[in-house]
């Protein structure tokens, strides 16, 4: 089982698929445990995996943090998106798109320019971002006419594992 492999100190292992809308990194919910619980018991029947949901906390010191819920932190994503489309052009290439219904589940468009970003600060010399944060809107309105959306979360992209300080068994993750 990976969160007990987690808990014995075992390595986490970082996310890189083109539609990690953070960019690659360790992937956790900020305080909300049940909704990553929810996230997990959703993907094994999607896979149609064997295995059991689990949760597992972590402390998580932010570093330096490219904080997608401040309006200093959207600053420069408007330009790495710019640079996205113009390579893009120059080589004949679509640009990706976010796509999977209303909640754009599948954010390609998201991914890539996060990934251009980073790619802009390592030819710049700038330091690297150790984690990304950004606040997931998702799910069906929680009343008629709410802007509020019923699995909205905060999410952490770890870039840097020396960040991570510890490993904890979040207990009853339902309740929490």
């Amino acid at each position: 089982m990976v969160a007990t492999a987690l808990l014995s100190g075992k390595p986490f292992k970082a996310s890189d698929n083109q539609y990690d809308w953070l960019g690659p990194g360790i992937y956790f919910w900020q305080s909300n445990p049940r909704r990553a619980l929810q996230f997990a018991r959703e993907k094994k029947q999607r896979e149609r995996a064997q295995w059991d949901p689990a949760v597992v906390g972590a402390v998580v010191e932010l570093g330096l943090c490219l904080d997608l819920t401040t309006e200093a932190g959207v600053d420069g994503v408007p330009a790495a998106h710019q640079t996205l489309v113009e390579l893009a052009t120059s080589a004949g290439d679509p640009l990706p798109t976010n796509s999977r219904g209303e909640d754009l589940l599948l954010r390609k468009l998201d991914c890539a320019v996060i990934r251009v970003l980073h790619d802009i600060r390592d030819k710049a010399d700038l330091s690297t971002f150790d984690t990304v944060v950004g606040i997931f809107q998702e799910g069906a309105p929680i009343y008629d006419g709410s802007g509020f959306r019923s699995k909205t979360h905060i999410q952490i992209s770890v870039r840097n594992t020396t960040v991570i300080k510890g490993v904890f068994q979040v207990h009853d993750p339902e309740n929490a």
